[in-house]
């Protein structure tokens, strides 16, 4: 029996009070005061140039693709172990996917790898800050720049983490951040956040997330009527979702440091074992940050990682693998130009995330921590 779950969302306490709020007040389809306020409070804590909250992550990044004004063939490079949104946004503006193999020390996109995939065709680069810990963006940057590239964040896991100094999200031209509950924060179950860092995105992302029309101008007096004048869709949260997230965002000094402590546990209490070469903790470059999103292990082999997630559902704790191989999907394998993309193939078999949420306690961790000791022993 599961008595440790993988994730359990956190409630603040003030999430009902701020949820009955936007009924009470009979706002509840989206753009109201409390979207309003977290995304004032995103583009203050952050430096960001313009934020829109949406539905979900997956939402953010379909925006981003719209933005990018892809035409059909279109190459968007983007490392095939992630999700499969990250992919999907990019693909139903008819681009080509093609994909980008991980780093050996951790699973983000290897930038070093990059130059060999550019062509004639490439427009997008799409690096995925995997466990919230940052991509070499310097390194990507200055591969984007010198063949005129975008850059677009997938920042789903990346909240509150920074490459030297700079917040992740606020670095490329646009950005994506996800709140899913398995997330540091959440809207009430999803939620997503668009960035736009570039003046040129603006005006059009504003019109995308509003239908496709100019209402928002509109309603700042900006023009005298408004009227369907782009490609849009329904991205808005409900003012319900802005209301909860709005209670996570009051807390999140609170939920960090929670989640850090836990993280830094594990990490003092699975060094001895990782130091015996018995599997690999997470790796933080220097030019990264930890926001505690998650704690994995990278084990020698699939045989190993499917054991040791068995004897630890036998005591009790749920630790879960993560993301296959996106180039190897049924659907896209045949789509694929061959490449053997190995360290990302070694990720899928090999990595296990821990339980790591804010309700989880050291003396939870400590218990983990041992259910993996017993193992080895």
């Amino acid at each position: 029996m599961i008595q440790i779950p993988f994730n359990k969302p956190h409630l603040t306490g003030k999430e009902a009070h701020y949820m009955y709020e936007a009924v009470y007040e009979c706002k509840l389809s989206g753009n109201g005061k409390f979207t309003k306020r977290c995304q004032q409070w995103f583009q203050e804590r952050y430096g960001f140039r313009k934020t829109l909250l949406t539905s979900s992550g997956t939402d953010a990044l379909e925006m981003c693709a719209m933005l990018c004004e892809l035409q059909p063939g279109d190459e968007v490079i983007i490392p095939s172990y992630t999700f499969v949104s990250t992919a999907l946004a990019f693909l139903r503006e008819g681009a080509k996917v093609v994909f980008a193999d991980s780093m050996k020390r951790n699973p983000n996109l290897d930038a070093e790898t990059l130059e060999a995939l550019i062509t004639p065709r490439t427009r997008v680069i799409v690096p995925v800050h995997y466990a919230g810990v940052a991509c070499d963006m310097d390194a990507i940057l200055a591969v984007a720049n010198r063949h005129g590239l975008l850059v677009v964040e997938d920042a789903a896991q990346a909240i509150d983490s920074y490459y030297k100094s700079r917040p992740l999200g606020g670095i490329g031209h646009l950005a994506a951040f996800s709140f899913h509950e398995t997330k540091n924060i959440t809207a009430g179950g999803e939620g997503g956040l668009l960035v736009v860092n570039d003046e040129r995105f603006v005006r059009r992302a504003e019109i995308l997330w509003e239908k496709g029309t100019n209402r928002a101008e509109f309603f700042r007096g900006e023009v005298n009527k408004y009227g369907w004048v782009d490609m849009g869709s329904s991205f808005l949260p409900s003012e319900v979702n802005a209301a909860f997230l709005w209670a996570q965002l009051e807390n999140i000094e609170d939920i960090q440091a929670k989640r850090k402590a836990l993280w830094q546990r594990y990490w003092e209490q699975l060094r001895p074992l990782a130091d015996k070469g018995f599997f690999s903790l997470p790796d933080i470059p220097e030019y990264a940050t930890n926001n505690a999103h998650m704690f994995y292990l990278v084990l020698p082999d699939l045989e190993t990682r499917t054991a040791l997630i068995a004897h630890l559902r036998e005591q009790g704790a749920q630790a879960v693998f993560h993301y296959l191989s996106l180039h190897s999907s049924p659907y896209y394998h045949s789509r694929h130009d061959g490449r053997a993309l190995p360290e990302c193939d070694r990720y899928a078999d090999c990595l296990v995330r821990l339980p790591l949420y804010y309700d989880l306690s050291i003396e939870q961790v400590d218990s983990i921590c041992e259910s993996i000791s017993t193992y080895y022993r």
